[in-house]
């Protein structure tokens, strides 16, 4: 039977915490529920589970001088890293891990640096090229271009699967981009009409000048998360013939209707009138394949429920993914496979057969859309 709580405790043997309260990004407000101090100065907290098999959080520890510090829980070894720092991590009964991460794979590709200059954006962009160490650089391959791509290789090891999927004969012969934000990640990720013409214009060009690509966007496909996902999406929708597929992972596809909690965000006007005009559109004359997941504690599962519909009825051939996670990198790792490296195969060598993640594959669903 399923845990009903998740039993949290803190122990604090110099008496200098006032109180401890749960960070965590399953329900608002993200500060607590607060412990409950015990008589002997401990802390207790059980809180319900979520609908979720795996949960990413941290303490904000409350001292008696008035300050605080955000730490993870001294008495959980596991935690999961990302940009901000590492988190800890309840693994509940349902999870698995993909079998890929613990794969050794028989090649590893290579990695090349390259910079592409973008005077929109008044910028050098450092992309990361990754390929397989058997193919020759002046051959032409299929393209996939990542947004955030070295943290999606650093905290959710896309590298890494790339080289067990190739090894194993699961994907074709393939490179990728791995393509940082520049400037400010949070304008030029939210529907900005001057990156996606810099990527469409320059950055694209610029990597398949050194990264030989077959003509046709069928040959190129966009993947990111969050606010990448939106980026990668509207880089579609203002330049139709950039890509031949999309997988998107949970896009920050903002809506009034769905998200008023993020109106502070820098740029929710100018997201939210985009993603307006993509759920309003009765038809689309250039629809591609899409593969989209998404986190069934996240806040973003509607929107990303409501963009996942629009596009279907406009033509687009879509799948959404439902994993039982959150909005981290360890939960975007989680559907690489099978859906991304079904993808991969799909587009450029036919559909594949089986899964790496054998042992996780059951937790996940395919929503009807």
């Amino acid at each position: 039977m399923a845990e009903a709580h998740i039993r949290f405790g803190f122990s604090d043997p110099t008496g200098s915490v006032v109180s401890v309260d749960l960070l965590q990004e399953v329900s608002r407000p993200r500060v607590g529920p607060r412990f409950a101090r015990l008589d002997d100065g401990s802390f207790l907290l059980e809180w319900p589970r979520p609908n979720a098999d795996r949960v990413e959080y941290q303490l904000l520890l409350g001292y008696a001088d008035g300050g605080s510090s955000t730490v993870c829980d001294p008495e959980n070894p596991l935690t999961a890293p990302g940009p901000f720092g590492d988190r800890s991590v309840v693994e509940l009964a349902g999870y698995a891990a993909p079998a890929w991460v613990d794969v050794e794979p028989q090649t590893e590709g290579i990695l090349r640096q390259v910079s592409v200059r973008s005077r929109i954006l008044h910028s050098d962009v450092p992309v990361t090229i990754w390929e397989p160490a058997d193919v020759s650089p002046e051959m032409a391959l299929p393209i996939l271009f990542a947004h955030d791509g070295p943290e999606y290789a650093l905290y959710s090891g896309l590298t890494r699967m790339l080289d067990v999927a190739y090894s194993t004969g699961r994907i074709p012969p393939l490179r990728a981009a791995l393509v940082p934000p520049v400037v400010d990640r949070n304008q030029i990720y939210s529907a900005s009409a001057a990156y996606s013409r810099a990527f469409s214009h320059e950055i694209l060009p610029g990597v398949e000048a050194v990264a030989p690509t077959p003509h046709g966007r069928r040959a190129r496909m966009g993947m990111g998360a969050s606010l990448g996902a939106l980026a990668m999406l509207h880089i579609h929708r203002t330049n139709p013939a950039t890509f031949g597929a999309l997988f998107l992972q949970s896009g920050s596809f903002f809506r009034q209707r769905y998200d008023k909690q993020e109106s502070g965000f820098v740029r929710f006007r100018r997201i939210s009138r985009f993603v307006g005009t993509v759920l309003v559109g009765s038809q689309w004359l250039h629809p591609v394949r899409a593969v989209m997941t998404c986190g069934t504690i996240e806040e973003n599962l509607a929107n990303n429920r409501a963009v996942a519909r629009a596009l279907k009825e406009q033509g687009y051939e879509v799948d959404l993914h439902v994993n039982r996670d959150g909005h981290n990198w360890i939960a975007w790792r989680d559907t690489f496979d099978p859906y991304l490296v079904d993808l991969l195969h799909e587009m450029w060598a036919g559909r594949s057969d089986g899964a790496l993640d054998v042992g996780g594959a059951e937790r996940r669903s395919t929503e009807g859309l």
